[in-house]
């Protein structure tokens, strides 16, 4: 009773901007939930909600880490300090949620939406379902794997192999997904079984690679572009971040090899593996037709916007070509450096022509740049032969092919600024 009296002598003015902060507070957790679910990195994350939280009249302090977001809010013509943690889980690339989660916040700051409307939107984008059905994306899958083995220039008995491999796969995620106990044995068991697979036809059609067909089977697993990400981290000083995706990934890489040499060996126990036989590999032109359609079948996997389709197959097929114009020049090495530095300027001019997030193209040609693969080709090779002895150039190889993809991201934007922090 006493504190309802008290409400009502308070001052109105007094109430209503509490109400006001309250939602203004709301929105900005709603959206940091949102962002970090839909798999911005860190500092992307917490650099784009410092400025939305400076657009709507309140001041703040941001840290994002896989699992944890931590917001301290605070009125500017106030003292009073307020924490917030709040608990997530890694997210999920979702460009098209991130996309029109970005589009809603510029309704916000230009007035063209009030907060009562956007606290409502942003609960309705969280929940959001995918806009590519079930078989859309289990197809996506199958061209993905199909692409990437043309790319690494394998026979097309590989090529068909690799789809099937990445059709079943995909039918292994879309059943531990409906599952809560068995997230963490995925990649192995989806890698058992594309080494299970692609063993068991190497034993009846001759010139099958079986490791490189593997590896195109599971490439949506390997985890190139977060440990790029994840160094990318790093280099804003995001070390909390950083480290926790860098561990995650390298995790999960061991995980996939170590489900493709399980797979292996129980294929072993029936039947002796046959060498690789001479095939006729594909034609050389073959990448002019494997990039931009790897690129297309990735915008199911990383769920882009109808709209956003062509700029991303660009983005790909400039990332591709100057990857090979640096490999041409300056070494395998650091040939990856011009092909980063020229689709982190393409994207960078996508965002300020087209008024929205650079992320939605950049990852596209990111992705083509494939270090994930050299890390995990490095580690059978290994394993080949026997010894650890090529471990120090391996390694060394793969670490500068991050770096310099991560040169290349970072002296793009600041040729061409981005106009988003996302």
């Amino acid at each position: 009773m006493r504190r309802a009296e008290q409400t009502r002598r308070e001052n109105p003015v007094h109430v209503k901007k509490r109400v006001d902060y309250r939602r203004r507070r709301d929105f900005i957790i709603e959206l940091g939930k949102a962002l970090h679910k839909f798999g911005t990195p860190a500092f992307r994350l917490e650099a784009h909600l410092y400025n939305v939280t400076r657009s709507l009249g309140l001041d703040g302090y941001f840290m994002a880490t896989p699992t944890l977001i931590t917001i301290v809010l605070w009125e500017p013509d106030r003292r009073n300090k307020r924490n917030y943690h709040i608990r997530v889980k890694p997210g999920d690339l979702d460009l098209g949620s991130l996309a029109v989660a970005d589009q809603l916040v510029d309704d916000v700051i230009s007035g063209e939406c009030s907060m009562t409307e956007a606290l409502q939107k942003i609960e309705e984008i969280y929940i959001r379902s995918s806009s590519y059905s079930t078989l859309t994306t289990m197809l996506s899958f199958g061209v993905t794997s199909g692409a990437f083995a043309m790319l690494v220039g394998v026979s097309m008995a590989d090529v068909i192999i690799s789809s099937v491999i990445g059709l079943v796969v995909f039918g292994i995620l879309h059943l531990v997904e409906r599952t809560d106990n068995y997230g963490e044995a995925l990649e192995p068991l989806a890698a058992a079984v594309a080494a299970l697979i692609a063993s068991a036809f190497s034993h009846f059609v001759s010139g099958v690679n079986v490791p490189l067909v593997v590896l195109s089977g599971i490439i949506v697993f390997i985890p190139g572009l977060s440990i790029t990400m994840a160094l990318k981290d790093l280099a804003a000083r995001q070390l909390m971040s950083g480290t926790a995706r860098l561990m995650d990934s390298l995790m999960c890489l061991c995980k996939l090899y170590f489900g493709s040499v399980l797979g292996s060996s129980l294929v072993g126990l029936l039947w002796a593996a046959r060498p690789i036989a001479d095939t006729a590999v594909i034609p050389g032109w073959s990448p002019l037709i494997a990039v931009p359609l790897l690129s297309l079948s990735l915008v199911a996997v990383f769920k882009n916007r109808l709209r956003d389709i062509p700029w991303a197959v660009l983005a790909a097929i400039v990332a591709y070509a100057g990857s090979l114009f640096g490999a041409a020049y300056l070494g395998d090495s650091i040939g990856p450096f011009v092909g980063a530095l020229a689709v982190g300027v393409y994207s960078n001019i996508f965002s300020r022509v087209t008024n929205s997030p650079s992320m939605l193209v950049l990852l596209h040609g990111t992705v083509l740049l494939v270090p994930g693969s050299k890390a995990y080709i490095g580690l059978n090779q290994i394993a080949d032969s026997g010894a650890f002895t090529n471990l120090p150039e391996v390694g060394g190889q793969a670490f500068m092919i991050f770096m310099s993809i991560l040169a290349g991201l970072t002296f793009s934007n600041v040729i061409v600024p981005s106009r988003k922090t996302l």
